[in-house]
Parts: structure tokens; C-alpha cells; sequence
């Protein structure tokens, strides 16, 4: 994460309808080839988020602002929203450059990502000097502090970054795990769903990108958060790689982590080599990159790609890496490398070489794979509980919905309905299987969370379009049941 620092850092689909592509719930979208003239047209076409990390002051270099405005649709802040940054002293606050990187993407239409709410590095010195109950107080204080600041603002934050060692072990260099143990971890997770609900909450490190004793670890956690109803809803692989480098067991290791019912994402790309560069080593840059951008593709659940900067000229690599840099897409001189055209080429499979009739958006198809579905058991009589949280900007939304059994009866296998009231559609769904006919959504469980005991709950959440209303549906039944708005 540069601050410089090798670890920093994912989601929403602003312009799918305005590009009149055919949407469906895990459908790839098209558009005709001429209109996808920019990354981030090649992006959103896919349903793919591709970001960048910003420093805001640097928004006054015109080349700069062009790149950042027209190539990528989702922004990061590089160190803006680090706790050094956001609580440089006990409980006094200060979100100025945050709100310049917040207020940049309002204005320019892309979607904000949260970066980073606990973390061992950058942290001030009275944190550091805390211990016990007044280090996890102070740590409490701060998530919650600083996600409801940007409630309604971002739409997924970091909450826990860089927690493990390479071996799988938890860090012993973490101020937070010398102090508070393991469990540090999921009460900021609570911390961060309690201060907004809407927002997806994940876990974020390097050097996790293959299967490895890292990112095992990484998953077990997941696993067990998932298993015990620990808010978690994605998790972040940065990618600091270098060339030639790139595992042969990514795709598979991303794929693992969705198949937990978590979105993943690339949270913090580049790809270094040792300078100088030559074609040699910038052809084989762009192949990496290409495969990356297909790997993120070829998983569903894939958010998309933020690549850690913009130009070389202000790379983090070279003070952290002597001897290496040119670790991203564009020079020193804001000349486009050859990795960039590679990242294009990356969505082809995607986007047509032809231009296709692209009829208005009606009832979308669905194309998810098949799901046995238990049999419904106990329905509830008069007793359930919906709860429907929105994060929203310009055309699009996120919604997390959470289902609750409020009767005295275990449901084994469920299944939500409601209209939308304002022509919505859903355009990407998670931890259930979403059909949509006109503005009636269908919401099935998926195969891992189909139970719902007496008293218990689950949830689910989807991205959407609107035409500019927004308005929540009211109306929702449970296995054919009317519930109650929680």
C-alpha cells in the first residue's frame, strides 16, 4: 500500500444501462465494439469494476485528472483514509483529504471504495500505546467513527488490512494481534457492519494471490466468519507482483473464496520489474496484466481490478524496491506501456468485434447455473422480518437485505418476492440465486444458506439500476408469506 508501502488498497455498476447492454443476474453484458473506447467502457460493459488509487492533491496535473476521469470507474484513496490520516490524535477527527477523494467520486460518477479502517501500519503513536480495553475501545471507536462518516459514501471498505504472515500465522508485528489476539479481527468486522449496514466489508492483503499457507489461512477465517454469522462479505487480493510471476493458481485460489458466498477482488495491482525497461520486459508486463484481467473475469464473483496508481512517475515501488519500477499502466510521461492495450484486448471475449442489435431491456434472461433446492419445510405463519439497506449514486445502487424468522418454526429452503416500485433492475447478485420478470424480483437461497432457524436470520444483497428514483419496495413475502419491515 503505498504510502509508499508495498500493501494498500470493489461493487457497483454505474453505466450498464446507459450503454442499453442486455443485463442478467451472472450474464455477461455487450455493447457494440465502436462505444468501448476507454478502459473503464470496456469495464463496465463486462460488469467489472476497474479502479485506481488516488492522492487527490495530484488531481491539479491536468494529465493526471484526464487519465483518472475518463479510464476507470471506481476510486480509491491511496492514503487519505488510513487511520494516521483520519485520527492523527485520540477521538479528533479529520476526513479533509478523505472528503476531497469522497467528493471527487460523487462528481464524477465513479463508485467510492473504503481504504483502510484497521491496520498495523500508518497507525499514530497513541495507538500504539494503548493496550487492553482501551486499545480495542479506541479500535471500536475508530471503525465506527469513521465508517459512519462515509455511510452512504463508499460502497465497501477494507476493514482489516494485512493480518496474517506468509506462513499462515497471524502477524506478530501487529500491534492489534500482540495486544487483542485473534479476535480483534471480527470485532471490527462488527464494529464496521453496525456503523453501515449497506456497506460490503472485507479482508485485504498481499501475497495471496495463489494457493499458499496465506491465503488458506485467509480462507479458513472466511469459512468460519461465514459459518458463525460474522459479518463478512469479500476479500481483497492485492497483487504486488512481478513479471513472469503470476501464479499459476490465482484463478483457481479466487474461485475457492466465492464458492464461500464472499465476493473477491484485486484491490491493489502492479506488476514490477527491474528497471530499466525494455520491450522484452514491458511485452511480458502486458501479458500479465492481460491475465489477470482474465482471471478476474472468468470468476463470476470477481468485482473487478484497481491498479495501485496511474503513472511510474509516482509509483510506490522504486522507494520500497531499489532496483525495480515501471510497475503500471501508463510511463513516467503519462505515455500509454503496452499493458494497457493488453487489459483491452483482456475483455474480448466480452465485448463483440461486430456491433450486435442491442433490443431495449425487458424481462432480462437468467443464466445461473442450476441450483437443487431442498424442500421447504415449516413456512412461516405471520412470521418473518425484512430489511432492506441502500447504498445508492447517479443510475445505480447497492442493496443488502436481510431476512429474518421471526417465528417459532425452523424454514429449511426459502424463497423472498417483491416488486420493485420505480422500474429497478437488478444487474448482479450475491449469496442467493436473483431472477427478475418486469419489476418482480424472485430471491432463492443459495445451496449454503437455506436454513434460516427460529429467531435467526439471513442475508443477501444485489446491484441494481434506476432511471434516477429509487424507491424502496414495501411489500415482501417469505415462502409466500407477508413479512413485517424490520
Amino acid at each position: 500500500m503505498p504510502v509508499t508501502h508495498p500493501r494498500r488498497s470493489t461493487t457497483l455498476r454505474t453505466a450498464a444501462v446507459a450503454l442499453a447492454a442486455t443485463i442478467a443476474v451472472g450474464a455477461a453484458v455487450t455493447i457494440p465494439a465502436q462505444a468501448a473506447s476507454t478502459l473503464k467502457d470496456l469495464a463496465t460493459a463486462a460488469g467489472k469494476d476497474i479502479g485506481f488509487a488516488l492522492a487527490p492533491d495530484r488531481l491539479s496535473e491536468s494529465a493526471y485528472k484526464s487519465i483518472a476521469d475518463s479510464e476507470f470507474n471506481l476510486v480509491v484513496a491511496e492514503n487519505a483514509m488510513k487511520w494516521d490520516a483520519t485520527e492523527p490524535s485520540q477521538n479528533s477527527f479529520s476526513y479533509g483529504a478523505g472528503d476531497q477523494v469522497a467528493s471527487y467520486a460523487a462528481s464524477t460518477g465513479k463508485e467510492l471504495y473504503g481504504h483502510t479502517l484497521v491496520w498495523h501500519s500508518q497507525l499514530p503513536n497513541w495507538v500504539k500505546n494503548l493496550s487492553g480495553t482501551a486499545l480495542q475501545s479506541a479500535m471500536t471507536n475508530h471503525v465506527t467513527n469513521v465508517a459512519t462518516h462515509y455511510k452512504g459514501k463508499v460502497s465497501s471498505w477494507d476493514v482489516v488490512n494485512e493480518a496474517f504472515d506468509d506462513d499462515g500465522t497471524r502477524r506478530d508485528d501487529s500491534t492489534f494481534q500482540q495486544k487483542l489476539g485473534d479476535g480483534y479481527i471480527e470485532t471490527a468486522f462488527r464494529a464496521a457492519r453496525a456503523a453501515d449496514p449497506t456497506a460490503k466489508l472485507c479482508i485485504n492483503d498481499y501475497n495471496t494471490d495463489a494457493i499458499n499457507a496465506k491465503s488458506t489461512a485467509i480462507y479458513n477465517l472466511v469459512r468460519d466468519f461465514k459459518a458463525r454469522g460474522v459479518p463478512i462479505d469479500c476479500v481483497g487480493f492485492q497483487s504486488h507482483l512481478i513479471i513472469g510471476q503470476v501464479p499459476s493458481t490465482m484463478q483457481q485460489n479466487l474461485q475457492r473464496f466465492a464458492d464461500l458466498g464472499v465476493d473477491v477482488r484485486i484491490t491493489e495491482l502492479d506488476i514490477r520489474m527491474q528497471t530499466p525497461a525494455d520491450a522484452n520486459k514491458l511485452a511480458t508486463q502486458a501479458a500479465d496484466y492481460k491475465k489477470v484481467f482474465q482471471i478476474c473475469n472468468a470468476v463470476s464473483r470477481c468485482q473487478g481490478v484497481t491498479i495501485w496508481g496511474i503513472t511510474d512517475k509516482y509509483s510506490w515501488v522504486p522507494d520500497t524496491f531499489p532496483g525495480q519500477g515501471a510497475a503500471l499502466v501508463w510511463d513516467s510521461n503519462y505515455a500509454k506501456k503496452p499493458a494497457y492495450d493488453a487489459i483491452a484486448s483482456a475483455f474480448a471475449g466480452i465485448t463483440p468485434t461486430t456491433p450486435p442489435v442491442t433490443p431495449p431491456v425487458t424481462d432480462p434472461p437468467v443464466t445461473e447455473p442450476p441450483v437443487t433446492e431442498p424442500p421447504v419445510t415449516q413456512p412461516p405463519t405471520a412470521g418473518c422480518q425484512v430489511t432492506y439497506g441502500v447504498n445508492q449514486w447517479n443510475t445505480g445502487f447497492t442493496a443488502n437485505v436481510t431476512v429474518k424468522n421471526t417465528s417459532t418454526a425452523p424454514i429449511n429452503g426459502w424463497t423472498l418476492t417483491f416488486s420493485f416500485p420505480s422500474g429497478q433492475t437488478v444487474t448482479q447478485a450475491w449469496s442467493s440465486v436473483t431472477t427478475q420478470s418486469g419489476s418482480a424480483v424472485t430471491v432463492r437461497n443459495a445451496p449454503w444458506n437455506g436454513s434460516i432457524p427460529a429467531g435467526g436470520s439471513q442475508q443477501f444483497g444485489f446491484n441494481g439500476a434506476h432511471s434516477g428514483t429509487n424507491a424502496a419496495p414495501t411489500a415482501f413475502a417469505l415462502n409466500g408469506t407477508a413479512c413485517s419491515a424490520g
